[in-house]
């Protein structure tokens, strides 16, 4: 596992947790902390809404770790945040919509978003990735809920199918059907956004065309 945890250690962490254990809790929050953020920003599209969802799911997690019954915790932690993003979404359908660009807390538009921040790397790269991640964003916040929750699942934070089915409470079947489509929505809305992807993907698209 990550960060030098181990399958027995997460175990362990859970039951302790379990039984009360606030210190345990909080391990496993350090050890899955940027996995359920991650979630939560490709999901909202939203700094502020993510680090929301994200302390309302461990939130949750916390008060009903009782209810978990074995399998994989990671996608059961996923179900929760992914829950929290679409009850967040559903209510701000009944709200103006929020701007494509993250914002800091006092509404700023924030030029270089933290996740996408690479020291090491030369700014026009760094420009480059920037607007690259941008774009990507802009085509999962066009998918709906469904399957923009699938591709991210799978395709960015690496789940198999079975992990996913258990993450969304669908059948396998089901996620396999939601990524193909989710996938080629995806392609279709990345054309319009060619000139900044790699060249293998712009050749790929070519012959698609």
């Amino acid at each position: 596992m990550e960060n030098g945890f181990s399958q027995t250690d997460e175990s362990a962490l859970i039951g302790y947790a379990q039984e009360g254990d606030l210190d345990a809790f909080n391990r496993l929050v350090i050890l899955y902390q940027d996995l359920i953020y991650n979630q939560a920003v490709r999901v909202m599209g939203d700094v502020a809404a993510a680090q929301d969802a994200t302390q309302e799911a461990f939130i949750s997690a916390y008060r009903n770790i009782k209810s978990y019954r074995g399998g994989s915790f990671r996608a059961w932690l996923l179900r929760i945040v992914t829950n929290a993003c679409y009850d967040e979404l559903r209510r701000r359908r009944r709200r103006p919509s929020t701007p494509l660009e993250p914002q800091d807390d006092e509404g700023e538009e924030i030029e270089s978003p933290q996740w996408i921040i690479d020291p090491g790397e030369q700014p026009e790269y760094h420009m480059e990735r920037r607007d690259l991640e941008k774009a990507i964003q802009h085509c999962l916040d066009e998918l709906p809920f469904e399957f923009r929750e699938v591709v991210v699942l799978v395709d960015l934070q690496g789940l198999d199918y079975t992990e996913a089915a258990e993450a969304s409470g669908k059948p396998i079947g089901t996620i396999k059907s939601r990524l193909a489509r989710a996938r080629g929505r995806l392609r279709d809305c990345l054309r319009g956004f060619r000139e900044l992807l790699p060249t293998e993907f712009r050749l790929e698209n070519e012959e698609i065309q």
